[in-house]
């Protein structure tokens, strides 16, 4: 039996992060009720009789501003349609305000065994400015109550290279993450896009405060001490930003990277299947209308031999333990050496790739450059 993942999205928060770029929405009661319509319908007329589903992921937006029985409805939905392996990993993402007792009781009844919380930082100054709805003792509050409902498998977002922040500050929401033990530490660094409040106010060509930013020295040490902190605390880095106790990784996240084929539900979402890639539209009018049917596909991509080998590459060196040489092999008939050895041969002398035994994989120095090196890997 075939194997897939299953991408749920949530496009609706309580108000919008002064960094995000994603597509979401301030939460409306009729345009929900109408979309959870519109997703469960999408769900039921998508082909996934005859597959085997290893992981959910529930992301947004904040999916926690959904009430309880939405969600449910989402799960009962996915349930009666298609098969979850034993071990299915179901994943949630949430925001601490908006998490309540009779919430996380209802994520544990239907199945949702990992919560990833957006904590972004220890400080409240900082989460004001970023526009998080939540303080740090709602933070703290969600973590908890998530654990006394049984939920064992908890990411913890963190986030570097904020305005304002200092290294001790980030040092601080580290340790105080550690001290908690979540399983799971998601750590990543600002990047100010466009179509934000943030790009007007740090964007380099004339934003209005970017001195506020860490200096290039002071992010550098925050993304050291990212590793280092995390490293002392028993998590080991198993991605480019993500770091898991042994045993949990996030194995949906791992399916993107090493090519799982996944459908994608909701608003915006893709799909990768076949080889074929496939969008829904991201108009919240157009997908209402079509009532999440095959009408909402915006675009659909059959990917070539050359860009799958580039996907490989690119996707799977995002990994600490890299991409297999046998693997490459035996999915496209090619030795990895003779389509990408010119690329390979110029980092591995640069001591920014390292080789050993079947498997390549970025040196400590190659993931500083990751994307300036994946970039290579274009054809």
């Amino acid at each position: 039996m075939k194997t897939r993942e299953i991408y749920i999205h949530i496009p609706f928060c309580v108000k919008k992060c002064n960094y995000c770029d994603f597509l979401s929405f301030k939460y409306n009661e009729d345009i929900k009720d109408k979309y959870i319509d519109c997703l469960c319908n999408e769900i039921r007329h998508s082909d996934m009789e005859e597959v085997e589903i290893l992981t959910i992921f529930i992301g947004g937006g904040t999916p926690s501003v959904l009430e309880e029985s939405d969600i449910e409805k989402i799960m009962i939905t996915i349930k009666s349609h298609c098969l979850l392996s034993d071990d299915v990993e179901i994943t949630i993402e949430v925001n601490p305000g908006t998490v309540t007792e009779s919430k996380a009781h209802l994520y544990k009844s239907i199945g949702i065994n990992r919560v990833s919380i957006g904590m972004q930082s220890a400080d409240d100054w900082i989460l004001k400015k970023l526009g998080r709805i939540h303080n740090t003792h709602q933070f703290f509050e969600c973590y908890e109550r998530l654990r006394k409902v049984g939920i064992n498998n908890i990411n913890v977002d963190v986030m570097s290279g904020l305005p304002g922040l200092t290294l001790e500050n980030y040092e601080d929401t580290l340790k105080r993450v550690c001290e908690l033990g979540p399983e799971h530490i998601s750590a990543y660094s600002l990047i100010i896009e466009e179509n934000t409040p943030f790009f007007e106010l740090y964007n380099s060509e004339n934003g209005k405060y970017i001195n506020e930013l860490p200096d290039e020295e002071n992010e550098r040490r925050q993304y050291e001490r990212t590793d280092e902190i995390l490293k002392l605390h028993g998590y080991y880095r198993y991605e480019i930003s993500n770091y898991a106790k042994e045993g949990y990784e996030c194995r949906h996240n791992s399916g993107y990277w090493t090519g799982v084929p996944y459908y994608g539900f909701g608003l915006g979402a893709s799909s990768f299947i076949d080889d074929t890639r496939f969008c829904n539209v991201s108009s919240m009018e157009d997908y209402i209308k079509n009532k999440g049917l095959a009408e909402s596909k915006d675009s659909i991509i059959l990917l070539s031999k050359k860009e799958k080998m580039e996907e490989f590459m690119y996707l799977g060196l995002r990994m600490t333990k890299g991409i297999s040489i046998n693997k490459f092999k035996k999915i496209f008939d090619e030795d990895i050496y003779t389509v990408f050895g010119k690329t390979i041969d110029k980092y591995l002398s640069m001591n920014l790739l390292v080789c050993e035994g079947d498997r390549i994989f970025l040196s400590n120095r190659g993931i500083d450059i990751s994307n300036y090196i994946f970039s290579d890997f274009l054809m």
